[in-house]
């Protein structure tokens, strides 16, 4: 039997390449997305903020000198909350969907304040969603995102995709074709169903999730 190969839209770490491995897939991994820092300034001491990904929880304390001191956190993600939480942050509430966390907020706090660390192709369901409500939202961007479209010259069994750019930056030179597709959430799901019905989602937000599903679907076929 051939060995089932495997495409990552994202460099892995080392202990995730062995998860792979020791299951016995072969894999390629490289960035379809670049992230770079921006320029920002917010309020030295912030009562409420919001992380919806991890790339901003990197920008905010590792490249910012003078660390902010937050008082309550609320992340989206379950990578985004381990982060936070090793950096000693008061998480208060961890969410794996935008819209949960909305819904959330509006329904324990009012007449609040929230700062929202997050990128420049960020979703709208968090601005929208807390606009209505009787609390106030500071939008600070703290990185964009570029798509980095590579030329794919082989197919393989399973592509697992991290976001909805890089669903983006792989089908601007690619085509899914017969692969199966592994995302780490809906909202990748939903860019990748723009390009095939052959989608699984993983069960949790994190790339280990997505690695043990990938594993499971391909040693299922």
């Amino acid at each position: 039997m051939a060995v089932r190969s495997v495409l990552s839209t994202r460099r892995l770490t080392a202990p995730q390449k062995e998860l792979l491995l020791n299951s016995g897939l072969s894999f390629v991994d490289y960035d379809a997305i670049k992230i770079t820092a921006l320029d920002f300034q917010v309020p030295k001491e912030i009562k409420n903020a919001i992380f919806s990904s991890s790339n901003a929880v990197d920008i905010v304390f590792k490249n910012n000198p003078e660390r902010v001191s937050l008082t309550r956190v609320f992340a989206v993600g379950e990578k985004t909350s381990q982060k936070l939480k090793k950096l000693g942050q008061n998480v208060i509430k961890t969410v794996n969907y935008s819209s949960e966390l909305v819904d959330f907020l509006n329904f324990s706090y009012k007449n609040e304040q929230f700062h929202f660390f997050c990128g420049t192709s960020r979703r709208d369901e968090i601005p929208d969603g807390l606009k209505n409500s009787k609390n106030e939202l500071f939008e600070v961007k703290t990185y964009k995102t570029e798509l980095k479209p590579v030329k794919i010259d082989r197919k393989y069994d399973g592509i697992m995709f991290f976001s909805p750019s890089g669903v983006s930056s792989f089908t601007a030179l690619n085509t899914i074709g017969e692969s199966a597709v592994i995302c780490i959430g809906d909202t990748t799901a939903s860019e990748a169903k723009k390009h095939t019905q052959n989608i699984y989602i993983a069960n949790s937000t994190t790339v280990e999730s997505v690695i043990a599903k990938t594993v499971k679907i391909l040693h299922s076929k």
